[in-house]
């Protein structure tokens, strides 16, 4: 119970150095909106979405009856199926960006620590499906397993850990020799006792600023799919009102607030996550500034610099 606790103090603390941050602020407030308007959706829209039957009413543009409009093809009100667009587009990021953080980290722990055998097989499982070209495949796979949100976001995992386990291995290959480590072996503790209790938590800080960019990464990525035709036929989503859009000609006939509506909901949901990975990365690393790093770098980058790099690499020939 007490170690329940003590999670639950350190999330809420860990918030709240979120919340202190100018960004992370804005973050949270955008991400804590959108997540109201997901749980409350079928409170706050004033037509069913799905009702495709108001074929009399399509086409029509914002008015009091309808803020949005309605669509082109179908006549469904658009403010409804906006805010019931926010539900697909949190819960494919959360959910994919969850699993992608579980078995990426858990892969290249295991590839970095246990290292011989297992380190090769992981490593070379990654550097084939890095070169898989991803958008083919899953036109196969959807085509195959059906269109599902459950098979997009299986797709999205089976893609997507590499990345974030290979960088995972290479910050474990420097913290297996570190002596706290070294002293956790020599007591006697098991292999999984020290995965679990002192190499995961060191590389803490990269999984959590992963996974909130890589939730912003995977909305983008189901907007797409959805557009390309390959989302849940079925479930309304911000990337299947841009492709209804599209098909309809809406920029042909003038209604452009049915592009930009679902539009400015993939931006803000992507701009929120964005802004919290990025509070994450000033906490957990202190010694990246928020702000002014390129200029910097590049105030530094002069000839004088260009000369000592030179000199040293001469010294060293």
């Amino acid at each position: 119970m007490s170690l329940i606790k003590g999670m639950f103090i350190g999330i809420w603390n860990f918030l709240k150095k979120i919340w202190d941050d100018k960004q992370g602020r804005t973050g949270l407030i955008i991400a804590a909106f959108l997540a109201l308007v997901a749980i409350f959706a079928p409170l706050l829209t004033p037509y069913d979405p799905y009702d495709v039957a108001m074929r009399d009413d399509k086409g029509l543009s914002p008015s009091l009856e309808h803020i949005l409009g309605t669509s082109i093809t179908t006549g469904q009100d658009i403010f409804s199926m906006l805010i019931y667009g926010t539900r697909v587009s949190l819960s494919v990021g959360l959910i994919t960006g969850l699993a992608i953080a579980f078995l990426g980290t858990a892969l290249g722990v295991a590839a970095g620590y246990i290292g011989g055998i297992v380190d090769m097989v992981l490593m070379r499982i990654v550097d084939v499906m890095i070169v898989i070209p991803t958008l083919p495949l899953t036109i196969l796979i959807t085509n195959i397993f059906g269109k599902s949100y459950v098979v997009i976001v299986l797709v999205f995992v089976l893609f997507g850990w590499t990345g974030l386990a290979r960088t995972v291995r290479s910050q474990v290959l420097q913290i297996k020799n570190t002596d706290y480590v070294k002293a956790a072996e020599l007591s006697g503790g098991s292999k999984g006792y020290i995965m679990l209790h002192h190499i995961m938590p060191a590389v803490s800080h990269l999984v959590v600023i992963s996974t909130a960019l890589t939730c912003a990464g995977i909305m983008i990525a189901e907007a797409g799919l959805s557009f390309l035709g390959l989302g849940n036929p079925t479930a309304i989503s911000w990337g299947k009102m841009l492709a209804d859009a599209q098909s309809g000609g809406s920029m042909l006939f003038g209604q452009w607030w049915t592009i930009i509506a679902p539009g400015i909901g993939i931006f803000l949901s992507v701009f929120s996550f964005m802004r919290i990975g990025l509070a994450i990365e000033g906490i957990l690393n202190p010694r990246m500034k928020k702000s002014g790093d390129a200029r910097k770098l590049w105030k530094h980058m002069n000839h004088r610099y260009l000369d000592e790099v030179l000199r040293s690499m001469e010294d060293t020939v």
